[in-house]
């Protein structure tokens, strides 16, 4: 009876389809916890944009002095500046009456003999500002300007904000160490596993006097690809689910940062690569420097 012929094995080749799984997993794992935490931030700073400051003027100040403290409020480093224009907006007692009008279906001017409202100006904040102090320090500024005569923001809004924002921040960092944690061992543990096999060809290697750098690179080459490799099947995976999750869900569209994913998407590839080539790096050393009797 004839033997089929032993397939040769090279070096540096292992089952790759366990590796490449569980290092897609884990990063899909990561990915999707990243993704979350861009989201969160995203909605955060749609929420900051809506905290607005508004300066009441005094009545029957005149148009001049309005359009120069117009000027020189807009002109302020605190303004918020998206897409190339600042979110600073003047509405007239006159249109503010209007507006009034409109919402309650009767002209209120008319029994009062007078508009009571006051000339407005409105504009939302840097987020950089929006901390207690220094929205303090803003109010305290504008009020003393000639001209103003009250200026109002939702104070108890922005604390809520800031104190809910630190709690969930100490959350989601801890358990996104534990995380990478856990990816860091889990694909250490299979890139391990899979060398397992190699030990006694990485021992024939030495016997027949290839040096350690030259058993290493086959091994350390695979590892980075299939790192690579992970980190671009999870990115793909990922990308997937935020186009489905903007088809699905109205609104989405707002919490949509292009630039943030493809940084997450290259954070991704990066870490698979490093993680694999560094746990693929211990474990050949591990196992270029057992004696004949550990390696059984």
């Amino acid at each position: 009876m004839v033997k089929a012929p032993r397939k040769k094995t090279n070096l540096g080749s292992y089952k790759f389809g366990s590796v490449l799984f569980s290092i897609t997993l884990s990063l899909f794992i990561t990915g999707l916890v990243g993704l979350i935490l861009l989201q969160a931030k995203a909605l955060t700073s749609l929420i900051r944009e809506n905290i607005e400051i508004q300066v009441f003027l005094n009545k029957n100040i005149s148009d001049s002095d309005i359009k120069k403290l117009e000027n020189t409020i807009r002109s302020k480093p605190y303004i918020l500046e998206k897409d190339g224009e600042r979110r600073f907006t003047y509405i007239s007692k006159t249109a503010a009456a209007e507006v009034f009008t409109a919402e309650i279906g009767e002209d209120f001017t008319l029994f009062l003999n007078e508009n009571p409202l006051r000339d407005t100006f409105t504009f939302s904040v840097e987020e950089s500002y929006q901390t207690a102090e220094l929205l303090e320090d803003i109010v305290l500024e504008l009020q003393l300007m000639e001209g103003v005569f009250e200026v109002t923001y939702m104070h108890d809004l922005v604390e809520s904000i800031n104190k809910n924002l630190v709690k969930v921040s100490m959350v989601l960092g801890a358990f996104v160490l534990i995380l990478l944690v856990t990816v860091v061992i889990l694909i250490n543990n299979t890139i391990r596993l899979a060398l397992f096999s190699q030990r006694f060809l990485i021992r024939s290697m030495q016997l027949v006097g290839a040096t350690k750098g030259f058993i290493r690179k086959p091994f350390l080459w695979r590892s980075f690809f299939f790192g690579a490799i992970g980190g671009l099947l999870a990115s793909a995976m990922l990308f997937g689910l935020m186009e489905y999750g903007r088809q699905m869900i109205e609104g989405f569209n707002l919490l949509y940062n292009l630039e943030w994913l493809l940084l997450l998407f290259v954070g991704l590839i990066f870490l698979g690569a490093i993680l694999s080539l560094l746990s693929t790096l211990k474990s050949v050393n591990k196992y270029l420097n057992m004696s004949l009797d550990e390696l059984y």
